[in-house]
């Protein structure tokens, strides 16, 4: 990876990999383009792109199984296609630990916008530094690594899982909104449905909560969400 970005295209549709050129080349990114989604695994491994933009529906393997292979490895930003009205895969996309999702037909310029943001996001070197180590009556959130333990023990969380509970957690008591969640964590003004938000707390809850322990993740209804760290 040099100081002009690598995009990684993986999309079937050659309509969309000819739309996406003109305007990456406008901005002078490099890019790869590729048709389905053993080639895409395959181009990650060996090119290490700085930013993936992800079709779901691709033959020989899926979006959604490339997604997950590469957030074994890699925190890579990722941005998935999806046909419109397709929900369902957007919020599983999102949990499989993407970082944006845009729906089609989408606008190149749009495309480019939010390609701009998740790497500026991903390259700020300020981001999520202060108290990049939060620890709770037994959890721990460490945002460097991108490590969530309870009671010492690893919990699988994807990036936005623990950039959502780094967030509150670094700000006890603080009730946030969808919005300013989705804008901390995004890192912009977020485009597709503040839903994702819940989504992604029910998941942060199912993998932390606990009988045994003080801190709760709460719902503040009508206007967002909060961490309590207890006493």
């Amino acid at each position: 990876m040099g100081n002009i970005p690598l995009i990684l295209i993986s999309d079937d549709d050659p309509v969309v990999h000819e739309a996406l050129s003109i305007y990456l080349d406008e901005e002078n990114y490099q890019y790869i383009s590729v048709y389905d989604g053993e080639a895409a695994l395959t181009a990650f491994k060996e090119k290490q792109p700085d930013l993936i933009i992800l079709d779901l529906m691709m033959p020989k393997m899926s979006g959604m199984d490339v997604c997950k292979e590469i957030r074994k490895s890699s925190n890579v930003p990722i941005i998935i296609l999806t046909a419109k009205g397709e929900e369902i895969d957007r919020i599983l996309g999102l949990e499989l630990g993407a970082d944006d999702y845009i729906v089609k037909p989408f606008s190149p310029r749009e495309v480019v916008a939010r390609i701009k943001a998740v790497l500026r996001r991903a390259n700020d070197p300020e981001s999520g530094k202060s108290s990049s180590i939060l620890r709770f009556d037994g959890l721990e959130i460490n945002i460097d690594n991108y490590e969530v333990l309870v009671d010492g023990v690893p919990v699988a969380c994807t990036p936005k899982e623990v950039e959502i509970l780094h967030l509150l957690a670094a700000n006890p008591g603080q009730v946030m909104d969808r919005e300013q969640i989705l804008s901390k964590v995004w890192g912009y003004d977020y485009f597709g449905d503040t839903r994702t938000v819940d989504t992604h707390i029910k998941r942060i809850r199912q993998k932390i909560d606990s009988d045994n322990h003080k801190y709760a993740l709460l719902t503040v209804y009508g206007v967002g969400y909060k961490f309590e760290p207890g006493q």
